[in-house]
């Protein structure tokens, strides 16, 4: 089976393991899968979860399958203290893992940044996947004002908003890891239909078109901006003449009337004037080329006619005053 299936057990207690999120952050819901196991699956579960301060100093020892953990180990992981960790997920019964059934959904409503789970299952048995959707949200507390971080960042608890096309890729693709993989890895639309039937250009050599697409970013944390990178990685007949981008600071209050606006405000200031990309390239933009000289919390990246980007970076500085507003909002949980 592809997934993790324990041995029958034939002493007391229950199976569990220890996770590690790939991005801590705060978590909004799970999904426990036991596809293909039908009757082998756990028939119940309960997730736990820690914000751990150090991640923990040991390591597995290598290719266990088909062996227990080993008394080193288990000495190991109950300095964590996991047992007592808050529950996100009570115990709750699952599916088996036939095709209609095998989605075990689970809303959760963590307002505190996580960096570990402990899955519990009772008493034993296979599940396929766990999956845990939620926010990134970085330990803002440690990062210097003084330390340049690319705020937008999926790592750093950027969110996709809102946009106008995603035909053949989501925008949140443009702040995943490293550079994008393939165009399916960044944000591309359909082609417009308004375009006109003979293109022409101004003296930049920037096309001269009546629509453009959008798509608008939470950054993780307010901040002053003060490089940014559009890169069209892959995109090589198919990438956007040009962009801009436009920043404003919203409250919680006036960033939800612009999800019911569909973003249609007055506030948006020009970040980056119109610029004209290429093919498959890595666009900088330093301090001197952008417009703005104050801390930001929204952008908004418009391409023009339409195409793909495949990564956004937006590096800039926290703010000492929205640092400590932050982190006094911030809730911690120090186990």
């Amino acid at each position: 089976m592809d997934g993790w299936e324990t041995r029958r057990k034939r002493i007391s207690g229950h199976d569990w393991c220890i996770i590690q999120l790939g991005v801590p952050g705060l978590i909004h819901g799970f999904d426990v899968d036991t596809s293909f196991f039908t009757g082998n699956h756990s028939p119940h579960v309960s997730i736990q979860a820690g914000c751990l301060d150090q991640l923990p100093a040991f390591t597995l020892e290598g290719d266990r399958t088909g062996m227990a953990a080993s008394d080193s180990q288990m000495a190991a992981v109950a300095k964590l203290g996991s047992e007592a960790w808050p529950e996100l997920v009570s115990v709750s019964e699952l599916q088996p893992g036939y095709s209609d059934c095998c989605h075990n959904y689970f809303r959760v409503n963590c307002n505190w940044r996580v960096t570990h789970l402990r899955l519990n299952m009772y008493p034993d048995g296979g599940i396929a996947r766990l999956r845990a959707y939620g926010v990134g949200q970085r330990d803002w507390l440690s990062v210097s004002t003084n330390q340049l971080v690319d705020l937008v960042a999926l790592t750093n608890g950027g969110v996709c908003l809102g946009y106008s096309d995603a035909h053949f890729g989501h925008p949140r693709n443009m702040i995943g890891l490293g550079r994008a993989a393939n165009m399916g890895d960044g944000w591309e639309t359909a082609r417009r239909l308004d375009r006109p039937k003979e293109l022409k250009v101004d003296q930049r050599g920037i096309l001269q078109v009546p629509g453009w697409e959008w798509v608008v970013f939470r950054l993780g944390h307010p901040g002053l901006i003060s490089s940014i990178e559009i890169d069209t990685n892959h995109f090589k007949g198919n990438f956007p003449d040009s962009c801009r981008i436009e920043a404003c600071t919203l409250t919680p209050e006036e960033e939800a009337q612009c999800i019911r606006t569909r973003w249609n405000s007055g506030k948006w200031q020009v970040l980056l004037p119109p610029q004209k990309l290429r093919s498959h390239h890595r666009h900088h933009y330093s301090e001197t080329e952008l417009t703005l000289s104050h801390p930001v919390s929204h952008v908004r990246l418009i391409i023009a006619p339409d195409g793909g980007v495949s990564r956004l970076r937006l590096w800039g500085r926290l703010t000492p005053t929205t640092a400590a507003s932050i982190n006094q909002r911030r809730p911690t949980s120090k186990l």
